[in-house]
């Protein structure tokens, strides 16, 4: 058996504890008949499953509901509707009339029902699918008297490590950091959902650790180290007491970062860097306020419809936006419109698509569904009264996109206007450049916007056609291309000639390596996890940007992302001394 498991670096931290393997997949059914005479005990067996199933999802909703808010709860809502529905139940029992083990004939509704719902034409239906099947699984479990694998069932405080092929959406509310200490999945990349998740709420992770579900049994002790991407199998006493002086060399050097935290991120020849935070919900608003941050510089607003049961409505979505704005007292808030598709699956669901990173999402679902995306901007108008938010739009290409947008703002300012509701005609409205075309064209959005973000994220994978989600290609996946730094380059100098702020707000700003590089590009502006705010302005602080700045220009010079990469860690190290890198 492999002793050390090695995946992807995703969330530092180094976690001792016991494995929890979560299993979320349809499982295997075999076709067993049954006796005429067993036939009400199969029925009465079926009855007892989906009860079982129900009780299961009202827990999980109320757990939910207390922990996160009704909106959140919502989710389950839909599986507990298929639970009930007559036309399920009926079907099910007409098959187990014919002979069939309950599972089986379950097995076989629930297919039938999964592939009508995919090929519907309907938005509403097809999104139920994902929905189906987490009911499929769960009926299924308790049929086959599987496991029934939740987050939930860990106890509080047992430091588990929680390990899965991957993290979707329903599977993300059911956490409780109370329980789970870390996470790693077999699946995603660096700057995958999970690994940004696991970031945000503070959980070391890995990512990419594609033999574990084979490798592991569940239960038995491991050593994660989220910094290094790897997970030691059944450590040695002497591995595990190393492991637990490093856990405790890094808490003390947890009472140096706050002061770094609560510092002016000034360089040493006196050049400020803004920092502020990237926030994923309204939860985290609390802890980014308090983490140093000088702001939001990305909002992500997927979680108001990412695995919902139906669309927020305007006073939720304008609850949510004020939350974090009266959090942050005053200080600058950007919140950007809905980034969904890709892997982000909203209400109402997407067409098949063969490629849906460049298929219909963000800004263009946003324009082609106008009413939804009204509701959005009628919200945030309004949140803006309480502070200073202002609006990014995601994955633009053209500054029609932008313009349109501002047409619909328009409507809304009329729309409120007639209501007599408190709102912002003003709110600053900028893009996020995270395409090529963005970015090569960025001075033709010049007069049409306020500010430029750069996401670095989509950006990397658009420039360097690469999946970033891909785990086999994490290697080819690097912000240090000189094909990369020399287009931030170009998008910060066409900034300034045209006095138009310009921030980086993806995974790469949280990143010391990276935070040396952008400064020396020109960038002054960053934002980036809550809890890397400390490490990001430590570096800030110890670098001179006239130095940042030679580095830069030599990366981009290089022939390789390697040649580039290797160039600036040693220009780093040589600026920070004796602090470590």
């Amino acid at each position: 058996m492999l002793s050390v498991l090695r995946g992807i670096p995703a969330s530092p931290g180094i976690v001792v504890g016991p494995v929890h393997l979560l299993r979320w997949e349809v499982p295997e059914v075999r076709h067993r008949l049954v006796d005429d005479n067993a036939i009400k005990a199969e029925i009465a067996r079926f009855h007892e499953a989906v009860e079982r199933a129900r009780v299961r999802l009202r827990h999980l909703r109320a757990r939910t509901e207390a922990q996160a808010g009704p909106e959140e709860a919502a989710i389950f809502d839909v599986q507990l509707s298929i639970l009930d529905d007559d036309e399920l139940t009926n079907s099910t029992i007409a098959l187990i009339k014919q002979n069939l083990g309950a599972e089986k004939a379950f097995d076989i509704v629930l297919l039938e029902w999964r592939q009508h719902f995919a090929r519907s034409s309907a938005p509403m239906l097809r999104e139920k699918v994902g929905d189906l099947t987490d009911v499929h699984i769960r009926v299924l479990s308790i049929l086959l008297d599987l496991p029934d694998h939740d987050p939930v069932d860990v106890p509080r405080g047992s430091n588990t490590i929680l390990v899965t092929h991957d993290l979707t959406p329903s599977l993300t509310m059911q956490l409780d950091r109370e329980c789970i200490a870390a996470i790693a999945t077999e699946a995603g990349t660096a700057t995958a959902h999970v690994a940004i998740l696991a970031r945000s709420l503070g959980l070391p992770a890995i990512v990419g650790l594609r033999q574990a579900l084979t490798a592991l049994h569940g239960g038995e002790i491991v050593i994660l180290d989220g910094a290094e991407g790897t997970m030691v199998i059944a450590p040695s006493e002497h591995e595990v007491d190393e492991a637990r002086q490093r856990v405790a060399a890094e808490e003390g050097r947890a009472d140096v970062m706050r002061e770094f935290a609560m510092s002016e991120p000034v360089t040493r020849d006196g050049v400020r860097v803004t920092v502020r935070a990237n926030v994923d919900i309204p939860e985290e608003s609390d802890y980014g306020a308090n983490s140093g941050a000088e702001g939001v510089g990305l909002m992500r607003t997927e979680f108001l419809v990412v695995g919902r049961a139906s669309m927020p409505d305007e006073d939720e979505q304008y609850r949510a936006y004020t939350r974090v704005v009266k959090a942050f007292e005053g200080r600058t808030v950007v919140i950007r419109t809905y980034d969904v598709g890709g892997d982000k699956l909203p209400v109402g669901g997407f067409p098949h698509e063969a490629n849906p990173f460049l298929g219909w999402r963000a800004i263009r679902m946003c324009l082609d569904e106008s009413e939804l995306f009204k509701v959005q901007l009628r919200a945030l108008l309004r949140a803006a009264v309480h502070g200073d938010l202002r609006i990014m739009l995601p994955l633009v290409v053209t500054v029609d996109e932008v313009r349109e947008t501002r047409q619909l703002i328009s409507e809304c300012v009329t729309e409120l206007a007639a209501r007599r509701v408190p709102f912002r005609d003003d709110v600053p409205l900028g893009v996020m450049v995270e395409t090529p075309a963005a970015a090569v064209a960025c001075d033709t959005f010049a007069r049409d916007v306020d500010f430029f973000s750069i996401g670095s994220n989509d950006l990397v994978q658009y420039m360097l056609a690469v999946d970033r989600g891909n785990a086999n290609l994490a290697p080819r996946y690097t912000p240090f291309h000189p094909a990369v730094l020399r287009l931030m380059a170009q998008v910060q100098t066409t900034g300034a000639a045209h006095g138009i702020d310009v921030c980086v707000c993806g995974e790469m700003a949280s990143q010391p390596l990276a935070v040396f590089a952008l400064i020396g590009l020109g960038l002054r502006q960053l934002s980036v996890s809550p809890r890397a705010v400390a490490e990001v302005k430590r570096i800030i602080r110890g670098v001179r940007a006239e130095v940042a700045a030679d580095a830069a220009k030599a990366a981009m010079a290089c022939s390789t992302a390697r040649e580039a990469e290797v160039l600036l860690r040693r220009r780093l190290r040589a600026e920070l001394q004796d602090q470590p890198l």
